[in-house]
């Protein structure tokens, strides 16, 4: 390491400390520890560009430049502030003017005032209008072809003038006063049932309490941007650990997945086995007493007898069986002279039957 590096090192702080105090002097970087512990050129490399600018970035000279700019700046904007607000003041004092007229009497004198002041304020804006700036087009045309000095010969008398110039102190400072009370019972609700005497004692300190109230929201802006960035980090940090926690645990799904899967396979398969046999030991018992509950003792021994007398009926049948089949086979020997006598003698069988029929009929018709 060299003289510069250990200067610069000696400057910032020795061991662990380095990273965050190179992380705190660049806090827009998006940089992490492991960056600057995986990178140490690149670290010696902020380390020295830490001592020529500043936290934003900016040079020292630019920083100083920037600073008398904004000090400039400043003090532009506090003096258009100021006239700003005197005029946006005139104004409210104008409109709450023209409110009273409408509600109540307003005295000649003060309603000469406020419109003399009314008249001098849009002269004095139709001026500003028409008088071009230095970052203006100075040969741009005015307005309507109208030229400053033609405006300003619109301006009340001069007496008038003056008159209200005299009294206009005093009712800018009462209009101001209803303001600064207005703030005060806003800020503090409380106050308001207090005398004026007290108000205006208490007003005294309004503007201390606004401006620490002012430097304590300031405060915790920077306190809210730096846990911001801090959180940002943290955020990181944990999302970088979580990607590598998601990365081990789908390692370890896929080398134990398949043995855990035949494992919980053997298991399901012996639980659905084990179920499957006691469903058939649960329907053989639903069997059984769907059995008890059909063949009583009564009904078996009737079911006994009953195949008995079946058993004997069926054996009488075979036996009248195997004699008809004896005659049908002794029949058979005889040849087919004897079958068509059969046939013969069937058929006169059948007249004599019908006729005995067409008989019978006859007789119970004759009877009745």
């Amino acid at each position: 390491m060299s003289f510069v590096d250990s200067a610069n090192i000696t400057l910032f702080g020795k061991g662990d400390t380095l990273h965050q105090q190179v992380l705190a002097s660049f806090p827009l970087c998006d940089l992490t520890e492991e960056d600057l512990s995986q990178n140490p050129q690149f670290c010696k490399l902020l380390v020295s560009l830490a001592q020529h600018v500043d936290s934003t970035g900016l040079t020292l000279p630019l920083k100083t430049e920037l600073d008398k700019a904004e000090q400039k700046l400043q003090s532009h904007r506090r003096n258009w502030l100021r006239s700003q607000g005197l005029f946006l003041a005139l104004k409210e004092m104008i409109q709450e003017h023209c409110v009273r007229k409408h509600y109540s009497t307003v005295p000649p004198d003060q309603n000469m005032f406020y419109e003399t002041m009314e008249k001098c304020l849009l002269v004095v804006q139709c001026v500003r209008m028409l008088d071009p700036s230095s970052t203006t087009d100075k040969e741009q045309p005015n307005i309507l072809g109208l030229e400053p000095q033609q405006v300003l010969q619109l301006m009340p008398s001069e007496k008038n003038v003056q008159r209200m110039q005299r009294g206009l102190p005093k009712e800018l400072e009462k209009h101001l006063k209803k303001k600064c009370l207005s703030l005060l019972c806003y800020c503090h609700p409380e106050w308001e049932n207090d005398s004026e005497n007290l108000k205006c004692t208490k007003l005294s300190h309004l503007a201390g309490q606004v401006d620490k109230d002012k430097k304590r929201t300031e405060s915790l802006k920077e306190s809210v941007l730096e846990k911001t960035v801090l959180l940002q980090r943290q955020t990181r940090l944990y999302l970088s650990e979580l990607i590598k926690c998601i990365k081990l645990l789908q390692t370890l799904i896929l080398d134990h997945r398949l043995k855990i899967q035949t494992d919980l396979d053997k298991k399901k398969l012996d639980y659905f086995e084990g179920k499957c046999d006691l469903v058939v030991q649960k329907i053989k018992s639903e069997l059984v007493d769907i059995q008890l509950d059909t063949y009583t003792p009564d009904a078996i021994s009737a079911h006994r007898k009953m195949r008995e007398n079946l058993e004997s009926e069926l054996k009488s049948c075979q036996e009248e069986k195997q004699h008809v089949e004896f005659k049908l086979a002794s029949f058979e020997l005889l040849g087919k002279e004897f079958q068509a006598l059969a046939e013969e003698y069937s058929k006169l069988r059948q007249q004599i039957e019908m006729k005995n029929w067409a008989l019978k009929e006859f007789t119970q018709y004759k009877n009745k």
